[in-house]
């Protein structure tokens, strides 16, 4: 790859931070690489906001962006502001390395951060769907943060642990449950929706 591109500045990256490319997950180095966030706890929590600002309402997106924000309070100003860039943005989720790989990343961030002016305020109205939509992936970080805090006290020897964090513990998991089984729904409507009117 030629010096200044998107494709070596990704070597360089991973290189710096002794990684290499996980299969199905390359595009998450992209993304690092392309919006100039390092390989931080911080920073990995920085590019959720902006991502989930971007468009990218995923579970990993959420679930990271949530732990971070209830572990670090006094940056949720830098989150705003990065959650706000990402709507400013054009969308990115779907890049992929093999299709931006020679391009060079300076006129790539250009193209990102330069060619969408949104009035943030007020927000556009959300539709039904969307809204279910958002509250199933906020339900499903929770469930897995309860779930995840309350797993250390279900090896506990002391009777009071177990019983404490197995009624959380299974809670979690049903609200996993539920979440997933309403996006579920939402995916077969809109899936037997396309086929009426295909």
């Amino acid at each position: 790859m030629n010096k200044g591109t998107l494709g070596k500045e990704i070597v360089k990256c991973l290189k710096e931070n002794n990684l290499n490319l996980v299969p199905n997950y390359e595009s998450h180095d992209l993304k690092h690489t392309l919006l100039n966030f390092k390989m931080t706890p911080l920073d990995e929590i920085r590019m959720q906001a902006f991502m989930i600002g971007n468009g990218n309402w995923s579970i990993p997106s959420l679930a990271i962006f949530i732990y971070g924000t209830l572990l670090l309070p006094s940056k949720w100003n830098l989150f705003k502001e990065d959650y706000i860039k990402g709507r400013k943005a054009i969308p990115i989720k779907d890049w992929t390395i093999e299709e931006f790989a020679n391009k060079k990343v300076k006129e790539l961030r250009e193209e990102v951060f330069n060619q969408r002016e949104i009035n943030l305020n007020p927000m556009r109205n959300l539709t039904i769907k969307e809204i279910s939509q958002y509250g199933s992936f906020a339900i499903i970080a929770v469930g897995i943060f309860g779930m995840l805090f309350c797993f250390p006290f279900l090896w506990s020897s002391n009777i009071a642990d177990l019983v404490g964090a197995g009624f959380p513990f299974v809670a979690g998991a049903i609200l996993i449950i539920g979440g997933l089984i309403n996006l579920t729904l939402l995916s077969s409507k809109f899936e037997s929706k396309k086929i009426r009117v295909g």
